[in-house]
């Protein structure tokens, strides 16, 4: 079965800004999910204080978009950040994974429901 869901490495994608995340959901615009490793994303992105994380994870809730965000070791980032994806582990549309498998598998999955 094809996946239906958005890897942002292969197209890439990546989320320097906010309007990078507005071109990121349109460019999701047809698929039933966002896939981003921490290589797509800008190192700002975990300093959670500019709001980037923030705007990307509102933007995919308001939009019903499930976002799998794969984070080897969440421990280079501070500790916020690990708070942050615990808080996740169980969201609908937001999760963030160690293995981008699983992360695949959770997209694949999620976009089921």
């Amino acid at each position: 079965m094809q996946s239906n869901y958005l890897i942002a490495t292969d197209i890439g994608l990546r989320i320097d800004s906010v309007s990078d995340i507005l071109e990121a959901i349109g460019q999701c615009y047809g698929k039933s999910g966002l896939l981003l490793t921490e290589e797509d994303v800008t190192r700002e992105f975990f300093e959670l204080q500019n709001g980037l994380a923030g705007e990307l994870f509102q933007k995919c809730t308001n939009y019903q978009l499930p976002l799998a965000l794969v984070v080897k070791d969440l421990s280079v980032y501070s500790p916020r950040i690990a708070e942050l994806a615990f808080e996740h582990r169980n969201h609908r549309l937001i999760r963030f994974f160690d293995d981008i498998i699983l992360a695949k598998t959770w997209l694949q999955n999620s976009t089921k429901l």
